[in-house]
């Protein structure tokens, strides 16, 4: 195919010839008529040497008596234009119309993937390798090793794809090696030409759809493509259509209702694509539309989910009067990741999520949503992709002959009726109005800071001012702490996806004896799961309340350790002491008494005071302990008096802002909030507003200051005031 460019005039730059002749090129474009005799007839132009043919006219002149020169210039043009070929059989019987489809045979086998669950298969295939190998090299006969090998392999291979979890049906339903939709098409049609376009001005490749004719019956087929390899799946948007391909799907539900046409549905889709030139299109206008539609169909449909079925991005196309989900297909209203990243927090809660979730074809098939399963060979579907596709349709081609014979009234109740009966209900159970649901489980047994710090207190009260050594209501409340905390390690090792390496753990500690030490590799196994767990319990924003029980609990061991270590170095001490040196300390403490009451002091007794401090520093160097320093206390009533002149001025100031800032009718309406609701969304925030107005009104520099001395003058109350720094051997006194 070519194509001639001609163009000619006298009112452009032009070039003169000694014969006075000139050529133009400007842009005046001759018609066909103007020189049809002479471009078919004995080519009349004179080829130049830049690939251009010229001619100079007749009847053409300018006032000069000067001639037009016409330019022709050929060009190359493509054999034909996509997609159409050359010559176009009219009469083809059978095959695919190749050339109106992108879909082409992979130049090259794509790579097996191994998935995680499947290793020990793979083990086993090595050994089988390496044993052919070593029989082709030494020409020894390994028949019967050989024989036995892929026995136990197809056991192995049974008891695995058996007893597959939903996480496992998931990653099977994703493999980079499963059948697409047209892989099926192709392989169950015998004739097939794909249709394109939303006749929007786009065509989704992600969605692909076409005629195909199954024992010379022709059928709508529409699906969700993903692609072979990484440059298809660019291509194919990883089967995420966008509204341009739930339109095009559209249009073609509605060509087929028109003509008759029963309509075939693969569905293998993580979901719609959400992207914000979706949003601006109307995805879920286009979803909502396709729903509708597909309940008022009057031919049949049947769905096939041949892969996984995302949302509504799998319903859009799945609203049919049959429903056949593949062995190891899924169908879900969110992804176990998402769902896993919702309500654990963690996307490693993925398998926990996918069980609860119910997502595989068998739950489905259980609920009555799926209307059968369609088998599977062992390995999955990228085992033997024929014999699957031939499975489906089997499943097809005996739904269609029992819808076929439904009138047309018959079939739209049928496709409703299937819906309407999805799901349960109750009649005459009171439903609650308003039902509080807390969605991540571990929030509930969070405490907040206060409730933290207080528990905390009072812990360390009842462990200091304990007069025996093991107290029962505090002992109860550390073991109350410890189950806390060893319930809350538990649900951050499942939501860490951490629970079967622990349970495995736990079983190998198990089968070894008790007399036996921990074999090294098992003593691995172990520190690097808890490097594994310390890590993700490491990261910021996650699982503040185990990370605070954890806290307390440490501080109560360091508690009690400190307490047990006193009690002991005490009763040492009063061993050691002799009795007259007890007997004026005893002395020494009911003269401070009766000076408190205001005696007068005794002198001889303060000599006796000091001297029985220099034989009780004697005595306590005696039993290897050193003197750190005396300790100066001051008196508890004049420093609880101190604290409740400063909470006095601190209430007083905040109650002088309150009446500048005019706070109280704010105060008013928190009270009456509070009263309905204490944890609503507005008492939040004007306990918010109430804060951050007192905040900048309040002038707190000397307020800090009051309570920082106070603080500062407490601490020194408490401690000891250190003399003269030496280390001791056995303990401090």
């Amino acid at each position: 195919m070519t194509t001639i460019s001609l163009v000619a005039g006298n009112c452009g730059r032009g070039r003169g010839y000694e014969d006075g002749r000139f050529e133009f090129r400007s842009n005046l474009y001759l018609g066909k008529d103007f020189l049809a005799s002479d471009l078919f007839n004995n080519n009349p132009f004179r080829r130049r040497a830049n690939g251009c043919l010229s001619k100079a006219l007749k009847g053409f002149e300018n006032g000069n008596g000067r001639r037009f020169r016409v330019i022709a210039r050929v060009k190359k043009g493509k054999k034909h234009d996509y997609p159409w070929p050359d010559n176009i059989d009219l009469d083809i019987k059978d095959g695919h119309l190749t050339y109106l489809s992108h879909f082409k045979p992979l130049a090259e086998k794509p790579k097996p993937v191994t998935l995680p669950f499947e290793k020990p298969l793979v083990d086993l295939e090595k050994k089988i390798i390496e044993v052919c190998r070593m029989a082709d090299e030494t020409g020894l006969d390994f028949t019967d090793q050989i024989g036995a090998l892929e026995n136990k392999y197809q056991q192995a291979l049974k008891d695995l794809y058996t007893h597959l979890t939903p996480i496992q049906r998931l990653a099977i339903a994703r493999h980079p090696n499963r059948p697409t939709a047209l892989d099926h098409i192709l392989n169950i049609t015998e004739k097939w030409v794909e249709l394109h376009g939303d006749r929007a001005g786009y065509d989704d490749p992600a969605m692909v759809t076409g005629i195909g004719t199954m024992d010379g019956k022709s059928y709508m087929f529409i699906g969700q493509q993903k692609g072979r390899n990484t440059k298809e799946n660019i291509f194919r948007n990883f089967a995420m259509p966008t509204p341009h391909g739930y339109r095009k799907a559209l249009r073609m539900m509605k060509y087929a209702d028109h003509h008759g046409l029963p309509i075939i549905t693969f569905v293998d889709t993580p979901g719609a694509y959400a992207d914000l030139k979706s949003e601006e299109l109307g995805q879920g206008e286009a979803i909502a539309h396709n729903l509708r539609t597909m309940f008022g169909l009057k031919v049949p449909i049947v769905t096939v989910v041949v892969g996984e079925g995302g949302s509504g991005g799998a319903l859009a196309i799945a609203c049919p009067n049959k429903l056949f989900m593949l062995e190891n297909s899924v169908l879900y209203v969110a992804s176990p990741e998402a769902c896993a990243a919702i309500l654990w927090k963690s996307s490693q809660a993925a398998p926990k999520a996918a069980e609860k979730l119910r997502i595989t074809a068998q739950e489905h098939y259980k609920r009555k949503i799926a209307d059968g399963i369609i088998p599977e060979p062992l390995g999955g579907a990228h085992a033997d992709p024929v014999w699957t596709s031939q499975q489906i349709r089997f499943a097809i081609t005996r739904a269609m002959d029992e819808l076929t014979k439904m009138d047309t009234e018959e079939l739209l109740r049928h496709r409703m009726l299937k819906f309407r009966s999805i799901g349960g209900f109750q009649e005459g159970k009171p439903v609650e109005p308003e039902r509080k649901r807390n969605m991540k489980p571990s929030d509930a047994s969070m405490l907040n800071a206060a409730d933290i710090e207080s528990d905390l207190e009072k812990l360390k009260k009842n462990i200091l001012e304990a007069k025996v050594p093991s107290d029962p209501i505090t002992d109860q409340a550390i073991e109350k702490l410890k189950q806390d905390v060893d319930n809350e390690v538990t649900r951050a090792f499942i939501s860490m996806g951490l629970q079967e390496k622990l349970e495995s753990l736990k079983l190998e500690l198990s089968r070894a004896s008790d007399n036996q030490t921990l074999n090294r590799n098992l003593k691995v196994k172990v520190d690097k799961l808890m490097q594994e767990f310390k890590q993700n319990l490491s990261r910021p924003g996650t699982y503040l309340g185990l990370k605070q029980k954890l806290e307390k609990l440490s501080m109560v061991s360091r508690l009690i350790e400190q307490k047990e270590k006193g009690e002991k170095l005490k009763a040492e001490v009063n061993q050691k002491i002799p009795s007259e040196i007890k007997e004026k300390l005893e002395q020494l403490q009911t003269a401070q008494a009766n000076l408190s009451k205001g005696d007068p002091l005794d002198e001889d007794l303060v000599a006796e005071a000091v001297k029985a401090k220099k034989e009780l520093i004697e005595v306590l160097k005696s039993a290897n302990l050193e003197i750190v320093g005396v300790a100066k206390r001051k008196a508890a009533a004049e420093l609880q008096e101190k604290i409740v002149n400063v909470k006095k001025e601190i209430d007083g100031e905040i109650e002088r802002v309150i009446d500048v800032a005019g706070l109280h009718g704010k105060i008013e309406e928190l009270k009456a909030e509070m009263a309905i609701d204490s944890s609503s969304p507005k008492v939040e925030k004007l306990q918010a507003e109430i804060k951050e107005e007192i905040r900048t009104s309040l002038d707190d520099t000397a307020l800090k200051q009051k309570v920082e001395n106070l603080r500062r003058e407490f601490a020194t109350s408490s401690e000891e005031v250190i003399d003269d720094k030496v280390i001791a051997e056995n303990g401090r006194w």
